[in-house]
């Protein structure tokens, strides 16, 4: 389920309890997912940096402070969190879990040591369920004055209003740019711009912008628009994803296979216990300065790491490696065997390119030698 959340704010200067002056305002819309939340910022005076700090519903200054649902001084009341940033003086209060019972106005109060508080005013829409689906369409409504009506408008990526206007994806200009469509209705003073064939490369911020004859041009925010996906495009991307995972897997065990695909034939050995064995491996001449090593099992993918001795080490306990360069062979020796040490062993050579080079051994090791 995607809710959508209108943010119509407006920022007010009480001289008075009963009238105000708007010096400036802003429309902010905002997409959230039901049981999302919302931050509304809200600016001050250098002069109050130190003054307490409060939101109340409604729009009363007169009992705000009273009904505050948060403060400066309590920081969090439930769903209510108050943060600050002095250096650019304004404080937030998110509001988390929202719900259709959230909507409505807001007043941020700024305590003042003489006179009256300052504020400012929200008001703050919840609306009901919307629903934005892959591969479909969206349309974002920006609402502007009429004293702007003749003025150049546009809409933008992003939430930096500098470089809006340059980085325009269409305008009331262009009217059409790929899959961006722009109308307008002079009547309810607002353009809006349609977006098809969404992808979730398409979720994000957006800024609508007006130009003005004078001053900063005159902005709508509307961000972070969610995706809901329709069955079948869930059953294609559930598809997809099993898919995706056997390929996996099967590459998994493929390369699992190639790396332990080892020797056609054993050579099989047999001894006694208590006795000793000496194990031959034959290597190729372009391989005589390469490492080699022997260990136990029938795994060539981890063969080095258990290797029980290596052409580095030579001697390992009851393992003693030696090697003969003119008939290419190295040999270990291991003494003092028991039955425990009869199954297989691998002799491997380590090679510059590619898998390493395996031969493979089966030693038995049986009972003690009868005396005759």
């Amino acid at each position: 389920i995607c809710i959508l959340l209108k943010v119509t704010r407006k920022i007010l200067h009480f001289t008075n309890w009963l009238s105000c002056d708007l010096y400036s305002a802003c429309d902010v819309l905002i997409l959230f997912y039901d049981g999302g939340s919302v931050s509304i910022s809200c600016p001050y005076e250098s002069a109050n940096q130190n003054n307490l700090k409060y939101i109340c519903r409604g729009n009363q200054p007169s009992n705000c402070l009273q009904q505050a649902v948060v403060t400066s001084n309590t920081k969090q009341n439930g769903r209510y969190k108050f943060t600050e940033e002095t250096a650019s003086r304004k404080f937030t209060v998110t509001i988390t879990s929202l719900s259709l019972r959230d909507s409505g106005s807001y007043l941020c109060g700024v305590k003042r040591n003489t006179g009256l508080d300052v504020f400012s005013a929200v008001e703050l829409d919840v609306k009901g369920e919307i629903a934005v689906f892959l591969y479909g369409s969206v349309s974002i409504s920006c609402p502007y004055e009429s004293a702007n009506q003749n003025n150049l408008k546009y809409i933008c990526r992003g939430n930096q209003p500098s470089n809006c206007l340059q980085q325009a994806v269409v305008t009331s200009n262009t009217k059409q740019n790929g899959r961006y469509k722009f109308t307008e209705e002079t009547v309810s003073r607002k353009f809006t711009v349609t977006i098809t064939s969404l992808s979730l490369r398409d979720s994000g911020s957006y800024l609508c912008g007006v130009k003005r004859n004078t001053g900063l041009d005159v902005f709508t925010h509307f961000a972070k628009i969610p995706f809901c996906l329709t069955a079948a495009v869930l059953f294609f991307y559930m598809v997809f994803f099993l898919w995706f995972m056997l390929v996996t897997v099967f590459i998994y065990l493929f390369i699992y296979f190639l790396e332990n695909r080892c020797c056609d034939s054993s050579t099989k050995i047999q001894s006694y216990d208590g006795g000793s064995v000496s194990i031959s491996c034959p290597y190729e001449s372009a391989n005589q300065n390469n490492l080699k090593y022997i260990c136990r099992g029938n795994q060539p993918s981890n063969c080095l790491q258990q290797a029980v001795v290596t052409s580095n080490t030579k001697q390992n306990g009851r393992y003693k490696f030696t090697e003969e360069t003119v008939s290419r062979k190295f040999t270990v020796t291991i003494t003092s065997l028991s039955l425990r040490d009869s199954g297989s062993y691998l002799c491997g050579v380590k090679r510059n390119t590619g898998l390493d080079v395996f031969s493979a051994v089966e030693l038995d090791v049986k009972g003690e030698m009868s005396q005759l």
